[in-house]
């Protein structure tokens, strides 16, 4: 394996622009457009360029006439997501996107605003802001999306399955990266698998449903449709759902929840059952937020690295909200990589300790 670069910071004074295009082996040029969203940079490039960012800490000198700039590249995070774990995320990587880019975020919430109250909100908004990133469900909005389109104000929605050809996209392969976890069941021995869905009303939680289906088919393992419970990605959900699944005599040796909040869920209802999780019951999640750790045992999950995710998000609207030739726009379908994340939520059939409970 190729030893990391060592970090080429002393300490007792900042990093310079040359140190950190020394160290992703690219011109002070090219950090500087890829810090300021500017110019055409390879995703591969801008990665290594931002890799060397965080590692050495990093931090551009905001002249007056950057902060000036920060005015006309006001751009706003809108949420609706019920996932607290996630939502953290999801700021943490925005928040550090515009402090690096010296853009001007707005976090706003329409938890409690209609469809018709949404494309009100979205019409107000597109006169005040540069750009606008849309998470999860709004994401998937054709109506809010449109209001955004037709202002001219450019958009990016993370971790959507849907890819527009008038919307840029940052996500991960849903579909893939749920076959994977299921593969990883089946390798330890489960052919009798529960899952939860996610919300119906996001098109990756039908992407990863596909993914566990097609495992299942390649390992010729015969779905299961009793197996199967709506979640709706909150906590709540995943408490309902796995006492649905588990009151199957008999109950299924593994359940795959589709994100890590409902996941928690599952484990919470096996203690109480007084199952041994992963000895009586394997366990898995999505996403690798907080709550996957903060169980016991931690869970085994889809690593989604939304933080970074909504990094790359502000740099795609940068980029196209400083084109020198504004009566174009680059749209953009960005695929982040994800990673398995193996924890202590799953064990093997033959090492369970004795037949599951119910």
């Amino acid at each position: 394996m190729e030893k990391p670069k060592k970090s080429v910071r002393r300490k007792g004074r900042a990093v310079t622009i040359d140190e950190v295009a020394a160290q992703a082996g690219v011109s002070p040029m090219t950090v500087s457009r890829v810090v300021n969203g500017q110019g055409k940079v390879r995703d591969s490039t801008r990665e290594n360029v931002m890799r060397a960012v965080r590692d050495l800490g990093y931090t551009p000198n905001l002249a007056a006439s950057s902060l000036a700039a920060a005015q006309h590249t006001r751009i706003a995070l809108i949420y609706t997501n019920p996932s607290s774990a996630y939502l953290r995320e999801l700021l943490v990587g925005a928040l550090s996107g515009a402090a690096r880019t010296a853009a001007q975020l707005v976090i706003d919430t329409w938890d409690n605003l209609n469809a018709e109250e949404q494309r009100s909100a979205a019409r107000t908004l597109a006169k005040s802001v540069a750009g606008v990133i849309l998470p999860p469900p709004l994401c998937e909005s054709k109506a809010v999306v449109k209001e955004f389109v037709s202002a001219g104000i450019p958009v990016v929605s993370i971790a959507s399955g849907r890819f527009s050809n008038e919307i840029s996209c940052v996500r991960i392969d849903d579909f893939r990266a749920s076959k994977e976890m299921t593969a990883h069941l089946v390798s330890q021995g489960h052919t009798r698998i529960g899952y939860i869905k996610g919300h119906p009303n996001q098109t990756a939680s039908a992407h990863r449903y596909e993914g566990f289906q097609a495992a299942l088919s390649e390992a010729g393992i015969a779905h299961d449709p009793t197996l199967v419970q709506q979640g709706y990605f909150t906590y709540r959900s995943g408490l309902e759902a796995s006492e649905k699944l588990l009151a199957h005599r008999p109950p299924p040796t593994a359940i795959f929840a589709s994100n890590d909040d409902m996941a928690a869920a599952v484990v919470s209802v096996a203690h109480r059952k007084g199952m041994d999780v992963p000895h009586d019951l394997s366990v898995v999640g999505f996403d690798d937020s907080s709550a996957a750790t903060t169980v016991w045992p931690e869970l085994t999950t889809i690593h989604q690295p939304v933080a970074s995710m909504a990094d790359s998000a502000i740099d795609i609207l940068l980029r196209n909200i400083r084109r020198k030739d504004r009566g174009t726009r680059v749209v953009v379908d960005h695929v982040a990589p994800h990673q398995l994340v193996t924890r202590d939520s799953v064990a093997p059939i033959a090492k369970r300790k004795r037949p599951a409970k119910g």
